[in-house]
């Protein structure tokens, strides 16, 4: 079915996309999260104008020659967009269908294993260790993750000691038995790096991420050759060459591509099939609970190489506010260390109408 409108509602922080078919048929998805309002711009200048007119099931291929139109402009901001595309078709197919999005992918809804991601780098060690050790008793997770560094720190950390101190008091307080990972968020120099993953090594923690500067790949490889625990990262990688030279490089023993700043599923699953064919796990990005968290929910269930987990944040509105109010009911909810997949059509949630009604809001048209 040929598309024939496309929306968007968004705030400066989040924006949603509405895909309308000949039919009348609709789907929902959303523009990567930040800066979304110029995503959109982007979207209805760059992508919209190239995608109306085109069947839903050509998909994949007006991706690609949404890029071929627009040369002269690759990386992020075009991807982000893409997303909102990608993401409101694959919801309108899941709808079309009768099937929950997983399905169509080949896999299955139900429990997911999720670990709890803090975002915070401003919290002592003692209070972080005490937020997630509730966590692993009220609500049955039984893997985290925490911040190491300050983000793109230069080896300066968030406060003199923080890192070494984070380390070894959160681990000690969750104890034994449980998965264990932490976030560099390109802290670090490679020298550094393997210091601080040497005393991960030592304090049970398996999962090292993003230790450098993202696109230092050789930096990354050599802090892998020199720990024995996972080196992680590829967040923030939206075009495939980056991924290849990555692969290549052998800089990290999981690949974490991050669905909304990518391009979509379909890219994403592109970068998955690198991934199973070099023998590498995907463990996604997915640091927030706008739709990011869902779209990558409904992948891992379905991929042949997911990883352990499901990267779920646990900050709420006093970390991010925007988050208020996105979705009726709750389609986050854990159990016993779980996220579920839902097995309604589509996406399986429902846009909140009244922040839709507050959104600021843009139409294309075909005409």
């Amino acid at each position: 079915m040929k598309i024939v409108k496309l929306e968007t509602f968004g705030t400066e922080f989040v924006c949603f996309v509405r895909v309308t078919d000949e039919t009348g048929a609709t789907g929902w998805g959303q523009l990567s999260t930040y800066c979304a309002d110029i995503t959109a711009e982007v979207f209805h200048r760059q992508v919209a104008p190239h995608a109306l007119g085109t069947d839903t099931e050509d998909l994949e291929d007006t991706l690609i020659r949404i890029i071929e139109r627009e040369h002269k402009f690759p990386g992020s901001y075009i991807r982000r967009a893409q997303t909102g595309l990608d993401t409101a078709i694959w919801d309108l197919r899941g709808k079309a269908a009768g099937q929950p999005v997983v399905a169509l992918l080949g896999g299955t809804p139900g429990p997911l294993r999720a670990y709890a991601s803090s975002m915070r780098r401003d919290i002592t060690p003692e209070d972080e260790a005490a937020r997630l050790c509730k966590l692993r008793d009220e609500q049955g997770f039984t893997a985290f993750k925490w911040r190491v560094g300050a983000e793109y720190g230069r080896d300066v950390d968030e406060w003199p000691g923080r890192t070494e101190a984070v380390i070894e008091t959160v681990s000690k307080a969750l104890g034994q038995g449980y998965d264990k990972l932490v976030d560099g968020n390109s802290a670090f120099t490679p020298a550094r790096a393997i210091e601080v993953g040497k005393r991960l090594e030592q304090n049970g923690i398996g999962h090292f991420e993003e230790p450098c500067r993202y696109w230092e790949y050789d930096q990354t490889a050599e802090v892998r050759r020199a720990l024995q625990i996972d080196v992680a990262g590829g967040e923030q990688d939206c075009e495939f060459v980056m991924w290849q030279m990555s692969i290549a490089k052998q800089a990290v023993d999981v690949l974490q591509p991050d669905i909304m700043y990518l391009g979509g599923i379909c890219r994403t699953l592109e970068v998955c099939r690198m991934g199973h064919a070099a023998g590498l796990p995907i463990t996604p990005h997915a640091a927030n609970l706008s739709l990011v968290t869902m779209c990558t929910m409904h992948l891992l269930k379905a991929i042949p190489n997911p990883g352990k987990y499901l990267e779920f944040s646990i900050e709420g509105l006093d970390y991010y506010p925007w988050q208020d109010g996105l979705f009726l009911g709750d389609p986050y909810r854990i159990e016993a260390g779980h996220a579920i997949v839902p097995d309604a059509p589509g996406w399986g949630v429902e846009i909140n109408p009244d922040w839709l009604a507050r959104a600021a809001y843009r139409v294309s048209e075909k005409t």
